[in-house]
């Protein structure tokens, strides 16, 4: 790719301090401030259910931590091929939308429900006999790490009669990471083309790690 120009006359060492200016800062640890890869570990604040950047050293220090401030986000991703979930048992979870993630919130001390939208991740009063029944039938979600791992659900097209379900035992970036891709990719009343390509792409990437770890029954 050619490279930008700078004005005629320009000595060699002003263009690489301009080409140097133009880079992207790079993401650091927001405990010690290394830089970071673009593939690094994050940590969980539940009481802020906030998520930071952290280095492999610093975030070790948090793993299997009870009671600290912050929690290792893991990295692994789990398809649930055998999930039951039928749509009487949807709709008592009253969601608006056919997109949501679940997960244990320590400081709630309850199982909470968000669904991604323009405005970013919409909290739903989610009543406790309806994923009771749903965590019944699927045991599994009984190993939910809390407040760093979650039950992520695309029924998208399933609800338009265009693909099956999919239902993922994921890390909570990844959550935040699809509610990051809608508010910024959003537009209009129906979002427009490019962010449901977008969604798509995520969840075919969600797809790919998962096959990495090996199919998991629910």
């Amino acid at each position: 790719m050619p490279s930008p120009e700078l004005p005629n006359g320009a000595p060699p060492f002003a263009r690489l301090r301009e080409l140097a200016r133009r880079r992207p800062p790079a993401e650091r640890c927001d405990l010690c401030g290394l830089e970071l890869g673009e593939h690094h570990d994050h940590l969980m604040e539940p009481a802020a259910r906030r998520l930071v950047c952290a280095c492999s050293a610093c975030a070790v220090l948090f793993s299997g931590q009870s009671g600290a401030r912050y929690k290792r986000v893991p990295r692994r991703v789990r398809l649930l091929a055998d999930f039951k979930l039928d749509d009487s048992q949807w709709d008592d979870l009253r969601l608006p939308i056919n997109l949501a993630f679940f997960f244990h919130s320590t400081p709630q001390r309850r199982v909470v429900a968000c669904y991604p939208s323009p405005a970013g991740a919409t909290e739903s009063l989610l009543p406790l006999e309806a994923w009771a029944s749903i965590q019944e039938a699927n045991p599994l979600l009984a190993e939910m790490e809390p407040d760093v791992e979650a039950l992520l659900v695309n029924r998208v097209g399933y609800a338009r009669g265009a693909a099956p379900a999919d239902y993922f035992l994921t890390p909570a970036d990844q959550c935040f990471r699809l509610v990051g891709l809608i508010r910024v990719r959003w537009k209009g009343l129906s979002g427009g083309t490019e962010v449901w390509r977008e969604i798509a792409r995520f969840f075919a990437d969600l797809k790919a790690l998962a096959r990495d770890e090996g199919r998991v029954h629910a």
